[in-house]
C-alpha cells in the first residue's frame, strides 16, 4: 500500500505538467484573490499574526504561479497577470495603510518644502511648523516629536513633487504605484533581453511584498527600485556612466541600492566614482543650510532605535553573542567585517570576465542579498530591493528572503508577539539554508559531469 501512494505522490509531478497551464494559473489567481481580500478584515480582527500567516502562504501561491505562467501562452497569461496585479492594487489602495505610517511622514515632508522651509531643519511638531499642521496627516506622523525627517534628498525631490499634485496618502502611493510600473516595465524588457518569458513578470506582480508595502503602505522603496532597474538598464545596454547616475540617485532615496554598483564599475576606472560623488553632492546642495544635520535623524537616533549600535539587531552578531557573549567593541568589529566581506565580494564581482546581462543580475542579486544579511533590517519593505530578482533571477535564496521578509510583520502592541530573533532566524537562517543547498546542488552536478567526461 505504501510502495503505490510513493508511486502516486512521484507521479503528480508529470500530471501537473500534463495538466491544461492556463486554468491552473487561473485558479492560483483565484487563491492569491481570496487571500488577499481577507487580509485586511484578518488583520483587524487577529493582528499581524494574522496577516503573515496569509501572506506567506500568498507568496507561496505565487512560486507555483510563476511556474505555470511559463507553460501559458504569452498574450494568455499576461493579461491574466497584469489583470489580476492591477485588480488587487486597486483593492487594497481602499484600506488605510495597515503596517506602517511612514507615507504620512513623507506628505509632511513635501508639504514643508512647498512653504519654503528645510525639512531636516523642524521635527513636525515643532511650534515653528504649526501653521503646516491639519487634521489628516500630522496627527499621524511618527516621531513628530522629536526626530526630524531621515529621507535623503531624491526622496524629498519626489515628495516636493507628488505633494505638489495633491497633499494626501493617495496621491502618494498612486505616485509609487507609478514607479512600480517602470520597475515591471524594467523587469520585462531586461526578461526579453535575456530571451527569458516575460511572463516571468508574474513573481513580481503577484509577489505580496510589494502588493502590500507600496500599494498599501506606500513605501518609498517603490521609487528606489525604479531608478535601480533604470540604471542598471542603461549600464548594461547602453551607457554605464548614465546608468551610475541613476544607481546614484536610488541610493539617495534608500542605500541599500549601494551594492548594485559593484555589478557595472570596471577596476581602477575613475570616472563612476567621480561622477556617483558629485551626483550626491549636487542633490544635498539644496539643503545644506543646516549643515550636518542634512543626515537627519538617521545619524540623531535611528541607529540607536533600530538596535543597530547597540547590536541587538544584527542577525549575525546576535548569534555570535548567544555562543560567546557580548564584548566592549565587538559592534565595530562586526560593521568593519562586513564592509570588508562586502567591499571584497563587490570588487570581485567588478574584475569578472563574463559581463553578460544575465551573470551580471545574478551577481547583483547575490551581493543584495548579502548585504540585507549583514544589515539585517527589522521591517519587510526593506527587502522590496530584492523582490524584481524573483522574476529577473528566481534563484530560491532570493525567493526565501523575498517572502521571509514578510514575518518581519510584526507590531509590538499586538498580544502574541513573536520575537524579532525568531522571525529573522526564519528569514535568514532559510537564506543561509537555500545558498547551502545550491552550493550543494552545483557541486553535485559538477561531479555528475567530471564522472562522465572522457
Amino acid at each position: 500500500m505504501a510502495g503505490a501512494v510513493a508511486i502516486q505522490l512521484r507521479r503528480l509531478p508529470h500530471l501537473a505538467d500534463t495538466l491544461p497551464p492556463l486554468p491552473l494559473l487561473a485558479g492560483a489567481g483565484a487563491v492569491l484573490t481570496g487571500l488577499t481580500l481577507v487580509t485586511p478584515f484578518a488583520f483587524e480582527t487577529y493582528g499581524d499574526n494574522a496577516f503573515i500567516a496569509l501572506s506567506v502562504i500568498a507568496g507561496l501561491v505565487t512560486i507555483v504561479a510563476t511556474r505555470l505562467a511559463e507553460r501559458v501562452p504569452q498574450a494568455s497569461a499576461l493579461w491574466l497577470i497584469f489583470g489580476l496585479a492591477i485588480a488587487l492594487r486597486v483593492y487594497v489602495l481602499l484600506f488605510d495603510p495597515l503596517l506602517s505610517s511612514d507615507i504620512y511622514r513623507y506628505v509632511w515632508d513635501g508639504r514643508v518644502q512647498a512653504a519654503g522651509i528645510n525639512p531636516y531643519r523642524y521635527f513636525p511638531a515643532d511650534e515653528a511648523l504649526a501653521a503646516l499642521r491639519d487634521a489628516t496627516i500630522f496627527p499621524h506622523i511618527n516621531r513628530a516629536n522629536f526626530a526630524v525627517t531621515i529621507y535623503p534628498p531624491v526622496a524629498q525631490f519626489f515628495f516636493l513633487i507628488v505633494t505638489r499634485i495633491g497633499e494626501s496618502v493617495t496621491v502618494m502611493r498612486l505616485a509609487l504605484m507609478g514607479c512600480e510600473a517602470v520597475t515591471v516595465t524594467l523587469i520585462m524588457l531586461l526578461l526579453r533581453r535575456m530571451h527569458r518569458p516575460v511572463t516571468r513578470v508574474i513573481a513580481y506582480l503577484w509577489h505580496p511584498l510589494p502588493l502590500w508595502e507600496i500599494a498599501n503602505s506606500g513605501h518609498v522603496d517603490g521609487l528606489m527600485v525604479a531608478l535601480m532597474l533604470l540604471g542598471l538598464w542603461i549600464a548594461l545596454t547602453s551607457h554605464t556612466l548614465r546608468g551610475a547616475v541613476m544607481i546614484a540617485l536610488a541610493t539617495l532615496v534608500k542605500p541599500l541600492a549601494a551594492p548594485v554598483f559593484a555589478g557595472i564599475w570596471r577596476p581602477w576606472d575613475i570616472k563612476m566614482p567621480l561622477v556617483v560623488v558629485a551626483v550626491i553632492m549636487l542633490c544635498y546642495l539644496p539643503y545644506l543650510s543646516v549643515g550636518w544635520r542634512v543626515l537627519g535623524f538617521l545619524t540623531q537616533g535611528y541607529l540607536n532605535e533600530e538596535g543597530i549600535r547597540a547590536g541587538n539587531d544584527l542577525w549575525l552578531l546576535s548569534l555570535w553573542r548567544l555562543v560567546f557573549g557580548e564584548h566592549q567593541g565587538d559592534v565595530v568589529v562586526y560593521a568593519s567585517l562586513a564592509a570588508l566581506v562586502l567591499l571584497l565580494t563587490g570588487f570581485s564581482v567588478a574584475r569578472r570576465s563574463d559581463r553578460s546581462l544575465a551573470p551580471t543580475l545574478t551577481y547583483i542579486n547575490m551581493l543584495l542579498l548579502l548585504a540585507l544579511l549583514f544589515v539585517s533590517p527589522n521591517y519587510p519593505w526593506y527587502f522590496l530591493v530584492i523582490t524584481p530578482f524573483t522574476a529577473l533571477c528566481g534563484s530560491p535564496p532570493t525567493w526565501v528572503v523575498s517572502i521571509g521578509a514578510l514575518f518581519l510583520s510584526e507590531q509590538l502592541d499586538w498580544d502574541f508577539y513573536i520575537p524579532r530573533m525568531v522571525s529573522k532566524s526564519i528569514l535568514f537562517g532559510g537564506l543561509l539554508l537555500a545558498w547551502a543547498l545550491a552550493a550543494w546542488r552545483t557541486r553535485m552536478q559538477r561531479a555528475a559531469k567530471a564522472g562522465v567526461s572522457p
